[in-house]
């Protein structure tokens, strides 16, 4: 009986032309744009609580620039690495 099912969701699956999103009639909660919008709010708040924390010991503020040439040099260097590891 489980195999007869398992056979049916296998035959339904290979002959329905939709794609999963509408088979489960799924439909994102926010837009792309609400979306990457969030990412950008959240990337300005986590850097302005670094930013306070760092005037509370003394250091300098931190820029959106400054973090992102940081990351990429990461990056960078990350990716040298995995390729000399190959």
């Amino acid at each position: 009986m489980v195999l007869l099912i398992v056979g049916v969701l296998f035959l339904i699956e290979h002959f329905y032309t939709g794609n999963n999103a509408e088979l489960l009639d799924w439909k994102p909660t926010r837009s792309p744009e609400v979306e990457a919008q969030n990412e950008i709010d959240d990337v300005q708040q986590m850097l302005e609580a670094q930013n306070e924390m760092r005037r509370r010991r003394g250091a300098a503020e931190r820029s959106e620039q400054e973090l992102r040439e940081e990351v990429e040099a990461e990056e960078l260097e990350r990716l040298r690495q995995r390729s000399q590891a190959s």
